[in-house]
């Protein structure tokens, strides 16, 4: 019996502290260009009501790469507004803490938006993103990194 009630308390204190290693998504994240591994700005993660936002507060110039100041081919109503303070990253929704779905991303180079889903590590440092149109399979990926 003594047997058994340590071996529940133990598997408790485990579960506690791995959530207590994986936070939210909300904070600075470091994106990553999936195409070239060179980082592409920052990005802030806000949660409103039941949703988390991403804002773009940097957009970090890289060799033979200029940023775009507007996003000039982008949708209504992200139309030729500043990139830096542009939401992103809107509509996702935490599943259990560690997976997030139902999300839409833009890509302000291209005006694309994507249907998103995202899954943060069990640290809590980095953001696997899933961007893609129509089904998951036809879609890129993305880490971003922690920011501290």
């Amino acid at each position: 019996m003594m047997m058994g009630k340590q071996l529940i308390g133990a598997l408790l204190l485990s579960a506690v502290s791995s959530f207590s290693f994986a936070e939210d998504i909300t904070g600075l994240w470091q994106t990553i260009d999936d195409k070239t591994g060179a980082p592409k700005g920052l990005v802030e993660i806000r949660k409103e009501n039941d949703t988390y936002v991403g804002k773009i507060v940097k957009v970090t110039p890289r060799a033979g790469y200029t940023p775009k100041e507007t996003c000039v081919d982008c949708p209504a109503p992200y139309t030729n507004k500043p990139i830096v303070g542009l939401d992103v990253v809107t509509g996702l929704k935490s599943t259990d803490g560690l997976n997030y779905t139902n999300g839409r991303i833009l890509d302000p180079n291209t005006g694309k938006i994507y249907s998103m889903k995202a899954k943060l590590s069990a640290n809590g440092k980095r953001l696997h993103l899933r961007g893609y149109l129509g089904v998951s399979a036809l879609g890129r990926n993305q880490i971003w990194i922690r920011a501290e």
